[in-house]
């Protein structure tokens, strides 16, 4: 219990932390993006800001002529922005005018700087933080052409102005608060997930080692995807347990079925033989019987024996190394079925019994099996003997296939109704002493059955109209 505890801490430690870093990084990537976009934001409008200041000038000196050094002046002097710098450069990057630098001719070519390569080339452009070479000191740049003149405007960066370029912070905080509740959400839809899944492998542990299961933990499952999961698990678990029990209450029951039905015959000929060695003077006649009882009565065994032995392999098949589902044989069931008519025609031909047959000239399955062609064949053929068996006068056994559904049918005493649902249980006859009678061993029609079901096909018997048995199925393989 203790460890399926801690590994169910553990999946709830792995789980979380793989979910909750996927997302913590998400959240600083977003933040990331969303501090740099603001900023951005921030520079833009400070960049147009300027612009318009730009064009203020151009406007104001464009009738007078741009250098005309008292109106650049007068404007220059009216800016409302404390120390702005306003600097007129050509296209060629010579500098004409600057309000805070006295000596322009000794100014270094402006052609070089960002802002003004960026004017030149689509209109304006901006700096956002350089030191001037000139008063040294720094400055956020924003220049727009003119013609075949660049006005240039300039901010310090001062304390106010840094903090106004600065992102909003409120953002931030809100995304580390929703990522903490988040956090706080994750950690607990994670620790339900990592109990249910704790139970679940509490029930597979208990599974395992054989311990005795409730049905408790059922539940305990939440009603959920997960719930639904592991009710499916659980379920299968107890199918598949039931169905271990099952084929061992059936072997059980052969086993004990099959002492049953052995112990008549070998009686009968340790009998005969007795009888044959205590009177050693018996008639030959009388003698001779005797020895045709003890081989009849061998023979009985030997076709018990041998319908045990088909049905304990048709019992393991589905675990077997005989299934082989990943190449399956393509067979085809017609050229059987004529091979079982065929073996069976003196018997069919004594009973005076017409077999007809109506099915196309191919009928092509894909079985799993290794050799699927005896298992075909002894489904038919235990069909044909049932039918032979308890046949009467004139009767006709009609095999027939339409639409995927096979149908073997005759017309002989039939079946009571309320015998039809279990004429395919293992030794089970409607008519026990005229059963071994005909020398049946009452598991031929199981045969037939776990032959159709191992090929994942369905069968049903009915009464055939008129009198006698049908018997329909599929084989899907």
């Amino acid at each position: 219990m203790a460890t399926a505890l801690r590994k169910s801490k553990s999946f709830q430690k792995n789980l979380f932390f793989s979910i909750g870093g996927i997302f913590l990084l998400f959240a600083v990537c977003f933040s990331v993006y969303q501090y740099q976009r603001e900023k951005e934001y921030k520079i833009d409008i400070l960049h147009s800001r300027l612009q318009m200041y730009n064009y203020e000038l151009m406007q104001s000196l464009g009738e007078q002529g741009i250098l005309c050094d008292s109106l650049f002046e007068s404007y220059t002097q009216s800016l409302s922005i404390d120390k702005m710098r306003v600097t007129i450069i050509d296209t060629n990057g010579l500098v004409l005018q600057d309000n805070n630098y006295q000596g322009i001719d000794s100014l270094p070519n402006h052609l070089k700087r960002v802002e003004v390569q960026e004017a030149l080339a689509q209109g304006n452009g901006y700096d956002i933080k350089r030191t001037s070479e000139s008063t040294h000191e720094t400055y956020f740049y924003s220049a727009t052409r003119f013609g075949d003149l660049v006005v240039r405007s300039a901010v310090p960066y001062s304390a106010e102005l840094t903090e106004s370029l600065k992102a909003d912070n409120t953002f931030i905080y809100f995304t580390i608060a929703l990522t903490l509740l988040l956090a706080i959400a994750l950690y607990l839809n994670t620790r339900r997930i990592s109990r249910h899944i704790g139970h679940l492998r509490e029930f597979a542990i208990k599974a395992e080692e054989g311990k005795e299961l409730d049905h408790e933990l059922e539940r305990r499952l939440p009603d959920d995807e997960l719930g639904e999961i592991s009710h499916t698990i659980i379920t299968l678990y107890w199918k598949l347990r039931h169905s271990e029990e099952d084929k061992l209450r059936l072997k059980r029951q052969l086993t004990q079925n099959a002492a049953h039905e052995l112990k008549t015959p070998a009686a009968s000929i340790h009998g005969y033989l007795e009888s044959i060695l205590d009177h050693p003077d018996m008639p030959q006649d009388k003698r001779q019987h005797f020895l045709e009882r003890c081989y009849a009565q061998s023979e009985r065994m030997s076709k018990l024996l041998m319908d045990m032995s088909q049905l304990t392999r048709l019992d393991e098949m589905p675990t077997s190394l005989s299934i082989n589902k990943e190449n399956n044989n393509a067979i085809d069931i017609v050229p059987i079925i004529y091979n079982v008519l065929e073996d069976t025609a003196l018997q069919l031909k004594d009973k005076g019994i017409e077999p007809v047959v109506e099915l196309p000239a191919s009928i092509i399955i894909s079985s799993p099996f290794a050799e699927p062609e005896s298992l075909i064949y002894s489904l038919f053929r235990n069909l044909v003997d049932n039918a032979l068996a308890y046949a009467t006068g004139a009767t006709r056994i009609l095999i027939t296939y339409d639409n995927g559904e096979f149908s073997v049918a005759d017309n002989g005493v039939g079946v009571p109704p309320q015998h039809l649902p279990y004429l395919f249980e293992r030794f089970y006859r409607v008519d026990k002493g005229r059963s071994r009678k005909l020398g049946g061993t009452g598991l031929g029609l199981a045969i037939v059955k776990n032959t159709v079901v191992a090929h994942s096909g369905t069968i049903t018997a009915l009464p055939t109209h008129g009198g006698g048995l049908t018997v329909k199925f599929t084989l899907r393989g």
